[in-house]
């Protein structure tokens, strides 16, 4: 929710007041915020580094399944292949 027009008026004169009565208090403040900021920084960098979305356990079994259904099909086929042309040469042979 914005502040109404009076409300920041106010708080830029609280503002002001402190400047002029403390300017340590100013320092500390500004220090204050400097460091948040920074620490602030520093941690989205980190879990911008560190966010990298890891497959689902169920997404790996998937794709070890399916690896091995291709290479089992692979294997079928090297064999039905190779059946294939060992018949063909021995009906060549007996002709």
């Amino acid at each position: 929710m914005a502040w109404s027009q009076d409300e920041e008026r106010m708080l830029a004169q609280i503002e002001q007041h402190l400047v002029d009565d403390d300017p340590r208090l100013v320092a500390r403040l500004e220090s204050f915020n400097e460091r948040v900021r920074r620490s602030e920084e520093k941690a989205q960098a980190k879990e911008q580094r560190v966010r990298r979305p890891r497959p689902r356990r169920s997404t790996v079994i998937i794709l070890i399944s399916w690896l091995l259904i291709a290479t089992l099909v692979a294997t079928l086929l090297i064999m039905v292949l190779r059946h294939e042309a060992a018949a063909a040469l021995a009906l060549a042979a007996a002709f």
